[in-house]
C-alpha cells in the first residue's frame, strides 16, 4: 500500500473508510473532490440532495477560476456555454452610467476575465469529470448528521437511504453551504457585517434573439435592479424587495412580467424561476476545527455585487486541496493546514467589504442620498476618462518563501506556450502542480547546485520560457526532460520577468506564487526551500 493507504487504513470498525470525506455536492465541493482525486486520494463525496440542484445561484466567473476548471479538463466543454462580458454597467434611476467596470478578453489567468453561465451546464461538466475519476466515490441522498474526531480521524453519520451508516476519513470538507451542518456541528460561530437585503431573483430562458442588458446594475431608490447575462441563452433580473414578506405577492407571474416588460415579453423568453434570496455577508470564526476544514459559503457568505461568492469558495479548494496533498503524502506536517485560513481570510474579507461598498451605493433608497451619490460617481468618472478594472489582492502569511524578491503571494500569470509539438497555454503543456519559472542562466545555475535531478523527482516542473521552440521530447521517451524550454509566444512571461524585476518564479498549484528570486544565488536558495516544501524534509515555511 501508499502511505496514503496505510494511514486511511484506520482501525476504526466498521464503515467506510477514506482520505478524505467531503461534504456537499455542489461547485466547490465538486472542485475539491476533483483536484484531490486527481491527485490520487480516496474521496468519498456525501450530499443530502437526491441529485444536482439543477437550478441557478451563481451567474459568472473569473479568469482564475477558469483556469481551475482547464485544470480539472471542463474549460473547452463549458466555452461554448459561457458569454464572455467585457463591461459592468452601474446606473441610476434616470440611466446615468455612474460606474462602469472593464474586463479584460484575456486575463492574468490566459482565459477572459468575466464569464457569465448557467450553473448547471458547469455543475454538469463538473459532474461528469469526478464521475471519471476512479478513486472518487459520489454519494447523493447521504445527509450527515453526526460527526466525532479524535485526533487520527473523524467519523461521520449518514442517514443514507439503506439506514445509518459510519464513514471514516482522514479529513472531512466542509462544503455544505450557507446553512452548513459541519460548521453548525463544530460550532463555529461567524461575524456578520450586517449587510443583509431581501432580493426576488426571476431566471428567464430565451426563445429567441433578445437585446437585454447583459450586466447592468441599476441604482435606482425606488427599486434597486439587477439584469445580468446567464450565458447565452439565459438571463436574471434582480429586484430588491422591501421586505422578505413581499415575496408571496411580487413573485406572481404576471407582476413580473410587468417589471420586466421593458425587456421582456412572454415571445421573447420563458420565465423558469422565481426565488428569494437574501444575501448577506458572514464569515465564519474558525476555518479549521483539528481535522474538519471549511469552504466555500460554509466558511464566508458574501454579496453578489463583484460576483465573486463562488470563484472564492473555488480558491478555497485549489488552496486546501494542494495543502491536503502534501499532508496526506507526509511531505508536510499537519500544522500545514493552519495556513488556509490565513491565507484565505483576508482576501475574503477584502473582496467581501468591496461588495458591500458596491452594495450600499446600488441600494440606497433615500432620494437624496442617491442624488448626493450621483454627483460624487459622476465626478469620479469624469476625473478617471476610463473604465475602472477590478483588482484582487494577493495573500500574504501562509505557505510562501521565507525570502524572496517582488511577487510573492501574488497571482500568478498564464501565457501561451510552444513546446515544439503543440502551442497552448502553459498548464496545459507542463500540467498541475508546483512550477519553477526561470530563465537560461538560472537554469545553468540549478543544475550546477544538482538540483534539476531533485526537482523533477519530486515533481516540480522546471520552465524555460523564452524566443525559440526546442525539439519535442522523442515519443516512448522514459522520462520527461528535467527542464522544459518552451517559447513564449506572446512574451507573457518576459513581461512579468521584467514587471517583477526577478529571474526566476516558484508557482503553487493554486496559482499563487510560492516565491520570487532575481539572482543565480538567491534563485537557488529557492528552488532548495521549495524542494523541502514539496518533499517533507524541509519546515513548512511561513512568508
Amino acid at each position: 500500500m501508499t502511505g496514503t493507504d496505510e494511514a486511511a487504513a484506520s482501525p476504526v470498525p466498521g464503515g467506510t473508510v477514506v482520505d478524505v470525506a467531503v461534504v456537499g455536492y455542489g461547485p466547490v465541493g465538486m472542485v475539491a473532490a476533483g483536484i484531490l482525486g486527481r491527485a490520487g486520494h480516496r474521496v468519498l463525496v456525501l450530499e443530502r440532495y437526491a441529485g444536482l440542484y439543477n437550478l441557478p445561484r451563481a451567474a459568472s466567473f473569473d479568469d482564475e477560476t477558469m483556469r481551475t476548471l482547464a485544470r480539472l479538463g471542463v474549460a473547452e466543454v463549458l466555452l461554448p456555454k459561457v458569454r464572455v462580458q467585457r463591461t459592468y454597467e452601474w446606473r441610476n434611476g434616470s440611466g446615468d452610467l455612474l460606474i462602469e467596470q472593464h474586463f479584460a478578453e484575456t486575463g492574468r489567468s490566459g482565459w477572459a476575465e468575466w464569464n457569465m453561465m448557467y450553473q448547471p451546464d458547469l455543475e454538469e461538466a463538473l459532474d461528469t469529470a469526478c464521475r471519471s475519476m476512479p478513486r472518487v466515490q459520489v454519494r447523493h441522498s447521504s445527509p450527515v448528521v453526526a460527526l466525532e474526531q479524535t485526533p487520527e480521524h473523524v467519523t461521520l453519520t449518514v442517514e443514507g437511504p439503506d439506514g445509518p451508516e459510519r464513514v471514516t476519513a482522514r479529513y472531512v470538507l466542509g462544503c455544505d453551504g450557507g446553512n452548513s451542518f459541519v460548521r453548525s456541528a463544530l460550532g463555529v460561530g461567524t461575524q456578520d457585517y450586517g449587510f443583509s437585503e431581501p432580493w426576488m431573483v426571476c431566471d428567464f430562458r430565451f426563445r429567441r434573439p433578445t437585446r437585454v442588458p447583459a450586466a447592468l446594475q441599476l441604482g435606482d431608490p425606488l427599486g434597486p435592479t439587477s439584469i445580468i447575462s446567464l450565458g447565452p441563452a439565459h438571463h436574471r433580473f434582480s429586484f430588491m424587495l422591501d421586505s422578505a414578506a413581499d415575496f408571496e405577492t411580487e413573485r406572481d407571474p404576471e407582476r413580473v412580467w410587468k417589471r420586466v416588460a421593458a425587456h421582456l415579453t412572454p415571445d421573447d423568453a420563458d420565465l423558469i424561476r422565481v426565488a428569494t434570496y437574501t444575501f448577506r455577508s458572514l464569515i465564519a470564526d474558525d476555518w479549521r476545527r483539528g481535522r474538519v476544514l471549511l469552504a466555500g459559503d460554509a466558511a464566508h457568505q458574501m454579496p453578489p455585487f463583484l460576483g465573486q461568492g463562488m470563484c472564492s469558495g473555488f480558491r478555497d479548494a485549489q488552496n486546501l486541496a494542494f495543502k491536503l496533498d502534501l499532508v496526506l503524502r507526509a511531505a508536510a506536517p499537519e500544522g500545514v493546514l493552519d495556513t488556509y485560513q490565513s491565507e484565505r481570510e483576508p482576501h475574503v474579507r477584502a473582496v467581501t467589504e468591496k461588495g458591500i461598498e458596491l452594495g450600499h451605493l446600488q441600494t440606497l433608497r433615500d432620494p437624496e442620498r442617491a442624488a448626493e451619490r450621483d454627483r460624487v460617481l459622476l465626478a469620479r468618472r469624469a476625473q478617471a476618462g476610463a473604465p475602472e478594472a477590478v483588482r484582487l489582492p494577493g495573500l500574504h502569511d501562509g505557505l510562501f518563501a521565507r525570502v524572496s524578491d517582488t511577487g510573492r503571494g501574488r497571482l500568478s500569470v498564464q501565457g501561451v506556450v510552444d513546446d515544439g509539438a503543440r502551442r497552448d497555454r502553459l498548464d496545459q503543456i507542463v500540467g498541475g502542480g508546483f512550477h519553477l519559472l526561470v530563465g537560461a542562466e538560472i537554469l545553468r545555475a540549478l543544475e550546477s547546485a544538482h538540483l534539476l535531478d531533485a526537482l523533477t523527482g519530486a515533481g516540480v516542473r522546471v520552465v524555460v520560457p523564452g524566443e525559440r521552440v526546442t525539439e519535442p521530447a522523442a515519443e516512448g521517451a522514459a522520462e520527461p526532460p528535467r527542464a522544459l524550454s518552451v517559447h513564449d509566444v506572446h512574451g507573457t512571461y518576459r513581461d512579468w520577468f521584467a514587471e517583477l524585476g526577478c529571474s526566476a518564479v516558484a508557482v503553487r498549484p493554486d496559482f499563487y506564487v510560492f516565491g520570487t528570486a532575481s539572482t543565480p544565488e538567491s534563485a537557488v536558495a529557492l528552488a532548495a526551500e521549495l524542494l523541502g516544501t514539496v518533499r517533507g524534509d524541509g519546515a513548512v515555511p511561513h512568508g
